[in-house]
């Protein structure tokens, strides 16, 4: 649990760091997000959830 609970900090680490250093560019990446068809969301979704179980397989 405590493995998990350092892991979820770390993510939260990461995820600020980029509207925290260029929020401007930030801000606009996400509204080219915004206009994604359903379809590229869930493949962008699907590809981090691939690479992210790809990457636990490799650590452990």
């Amino acid at each position: 649990m405590q493995s998990l609970m350092a892991t979820f900090a770390l993510l939260l680490v990461l995820e600020g760091l980029l509207p925290f250093l260029v929020p401007a560019q930030w801000r606009e990446t996400v509204m080219k997000v915004a206009r994604f068809r359903d379809g590229q969301i869930r493949f962008v979704g699907l590809g981090a959830i691939l690479l992210g179980l790809l990457l636990m397989w490799m650590t452990r």
